[in-house]
């Protein structure tokens, strides 16, 4: 009989759960999907899978033997190697504190256990669509109507040239850079200000008001994520900013 699965190319999933069965029930409807799968059962076995082949994207447990998903999350971010690799959380902590505290920890999304089959498929293909959003030519950053080119210090939304300051300019490309991903206030005074300089939350807010500014009709592209940070993502609404 013809294998009728589909194959999606550079579309591999490491799966990080301790429990067996939801570990297979995953990997054979992400296959069914056309994603190529890992699996991992343990943190510090996922940490080595990622950095000895970076996936695609990592399904990830928070309740995890040795190793918390929390910890894997956190230490996948601080190395360069597997630091821009979406995440999705699988959990079964439903509050929104903990919600809270899993985007502070780099995930992409969030999904509390018991989930739907079809809604974690949906939002895998979202994650993936939001991915190809972003396309590199040589150090231009490309999503949406924003073209960001680091090397000439230039930026155009909507194929208008915008003038930012340095810091402006680093704010926008760290939050560019992140895919979708939420970036809290300490990541990014030590993208824009430098690791250890003393800098306050209020003047990360001060310099995103005056970077929505000069955006003007696109600022909403850079939105609150109220008790974290900011994330940049195609509003919901137009000319919606987040306040």
């Amino acid at each position: 009989m013809a294998d009728t699965t589909r194959r999606i190319p550079d579309k591999t999933i490491l799966i990080v759960e301790d429990e067996a069965d939801l570990a297979e029930l995953l990997r054979i409807n992400l296959e069914r999907e056309g994603y190529a799968c890992r699996v991992a059962g343990a943190g510090d076995q996922a940490l080595a899978e990622a950095r000895r082949q970076a996936p695609s994207l990592v399904l990830l447990d928070r309740m995890l033997p040795g190793l918390s998903g929390d910890e894997v999350a956190s230490l996948m971010r601080r190395d360069p190697a597997t630091a821009n690799i979406p995440i999705i959380m699988l959990t079964a902590k439903v509050e929104e504190s903990d919600e809270l505290v899993g985007f502070a920890l780099g995930a992409d999304d969030y999904v509390t256990k018991p989930f739907s089959m079809k809604v974690l498929l949906a939002r895998v293909r979202s994650i993936f669509r939001r991915t190809l959003l972003m396309e590199t030519d040589l150090d231009t950053l490309r999503i949406g109507p924003f073209q960001l080119t680091p090397s000439r210090h230039e930026l155009t939304v909507d194929g208008q040239p915008v003038q930012l300051t340095a810091t402006e300019f680093r704010l926008l490309k760290a939050l560019m850079v992140a895919r979708g991903r939420v970036r809290n206030r300490d990541q990014l005074i030590d993208t824009a200000f430098g690791v250890g300089v003393a800098i306050t939350d209020r003047t990360v807010d001060v310099h995103v008001t005056a970077l929505r500014k000069k955006l003007g009709a696109c600022a909403g592209w850079i939105q609150t994520v109220r008790g974290v940070g900011y994330t940049f993502r195609e509003p919901q609404e137009p000319n919606a900013v987040s306040p």
